[in-house]
């Protein structure tokens, strides 16, 4: 299944994801432009998927400035469904866009 032609509903965004999410600073837009748009994840535990976008950000995140903003989202197709485990967010600046590691984030 082509991750980057789902179609997100709100039932995909269990409760605790949502929660997950506000806390972290993190969008329903943002999560679905990162599974359409994103490379893939080189730290998802296997079994399990995932995407990441660097966003520009160029604000305040708890009292700090941040230029850049880099989403990760993790997911997996049980029984042929797709399910979204968690959305990690972290701010910081100069990620690596497309892959690989970056020295200069948060």
């Amino acid at each position: 299944m082509d991750v980057d032609k789902i179609k997100l509903a709100p039932a995909d965004f269990h409760p605790h994801l949502k929660a997950r999410m506000l806390q972290r600073g993190v969008t329903e837009e943002e999560v679905e432009h990162t599974l359409r748009n994103g490379w893939q994840a080189d730290d998802a535990k296997l079994g399990t998927d995932g995407k990441v976008f660097v966003f520009p950000y160029n604000a305040q995140w708890e009292s700090k400035y941040f230029a850049e903003k880099e989403v990760t989202v993790y997911y997996k197709f049980i029984r042929g469904k797709f399910m979204l485990l968690t959305v990690k967010a972290r701010y910081g600046m100069a990620f690596s866009k497309g892959g690989g590691v970056s020295e200069n984030r948060i």
